[in-house]
Formats: C-alpha cells, sequence, structure tokens
C-alpha cells in the first residue's frame, strides 16, 4: 500500500524547484530539485508524475500567490483608483519581498512546458487583478486598445520598477509611486 503524500514535503519540492529554476534554469535535472528539497528524485515522482506537471503545479501555485497578494486588504467599495494603488503597491511589494518566486514565474511563463490548461487556470486565478485594470483602463485614453496589450505595457512598467525597487532599495517607496503615476497617467487614472 502507497504512502499518504505529505503536505510538507510538496511544499518543499515546491520550494526547492522554486530555487533551483531561480539558480540552474529549466533544464536542470529533477534530481537536483529532489536533492536540494532533501528527498529522492523516485519521492519527487511520487508527487508529480513528470518535470513538466511539477512546473505545471508551481507556475499555477505562484500566480495564484501572487494574485492573492495583490488582494490583499483590498475593498470593493473604494474608488477604482484607489483599488488600482493597492493592487500595485502590494503587487510591488510581493514582487520584492519574493524575488525567487519572481524571477521563477518569469522563467515559467515563457516555457513551453506551461500548458494552455494551466495557462487558462492562472488567468482565472488573476481575473480580479485582471478586472481592476480592465475598470481602470475603459475610463482612459486606453480604452480602445486592447486588454492583452495594456496588460502587457503594465507588466513592462511594474518590472522596471520592481528592478529599480530592488537595486535601490532606499528609495523603493518612491520607485513605486512614480512608477504607478506612470502607470495612471498612461491609462487616465
Amino acid at each position: 500500500m502507497a504512502r499518504p503524500k505529505s503536505k510538507d514535503k510538496r511544499d518543499a519540492l515546491m520550494a526547492a524547484a522554486t530555487r533551483v529554476i531561480v539558480a540552474q534554469g529549466l533544464s536542470a535535472p529533477t534530481a537536483v530539485i529532489a536533492r536540494e528539497a532533501g528527498t529522492s528524485n523516485g519521492s519527487l515522482f511520487t508527487y508529480f508524475a513528470t518535470k513538466a506537471e511539477l512546473f505545471n503545479q508551481l507556475y499555477l501555485e505562484l500566480k495564484s500567490g501572487m494574485a492573492n497578494a495583490s488582494l490583499e486588504g483590498f475593498s470593493v467599495e473604494a474608488p477604482p483608483r484607489e483599488q488600482f494603488s493597492r493592487m500595485w503597491s502590494n503587487w510591488t511589494r510581493w514582487a520584492t519581498s519574493n524575488p525567487d518566486e519572481r524571477r521563477a514565474l518569469a522563467l515559467l511563463g515563457v516555457s513551453d512546458d506551461i500548458n494552455q490548461e494551466t495557462r487558462a487556470a492562472s488567468h482565472q486565478a488573476m481575473a480580479d487583478v485582471a478586472g481592476i485594470l480592465e475598470r481602470v483602463r475603459a475610463r482612459g485614453p486606453m480604452r480602445d486598445a486592447s486588454t492583452d496589450f495594456v496588460g502587457a505595457m503594465m507588466n513592462s512598467l511594474a518590472e522596471a520598477t520592481m528592478d529599480f525597487m530592488i537595486e535601490d532599495p532606499d528609495n523603493a517607496d518612491e520607485h513605486r509611486r512614480v512608477g504607478f503615476d506612470a502607470l495612471c497617467r498612461m491609462l487616465g487614472c
């Protein structure tokens, strides 16, 4: 009879995969991930049938964590600009506090191993964040631009802001504010 799966061991494998992806890239062997987690390679495959399955579950978990962090303390009664500001602050704080997760998510996001079902689930996990962006975008000068284009522009500005926050932590709040102001000028919020 098979042993029950341990949440702690699964979590250790996910954390190890994050660290190994950041250090060695997506081509790192599963044996390295297992060793980093303090378990055997065979044990890794008890939890994930394939390396691609591990990557898909990790991608979805990281996206969901980022979305949840972005909405922390969020008020549905607040005006759209205030909602957007809260989401921006939370998102940039999550990214700068979790640099390995941010980097692993970026690498996984361009991986061919991430399947369409996982990408669709990650979009669903980000639906509330996307809704905030849509409410702000719909009222401003970018209202006729595609949501995907506006999302890509926002992501690019966020990545630049986060990079500056990390490189210059003494001025992180100022970088966050300037990034948000630039985004609001683009969107008209």
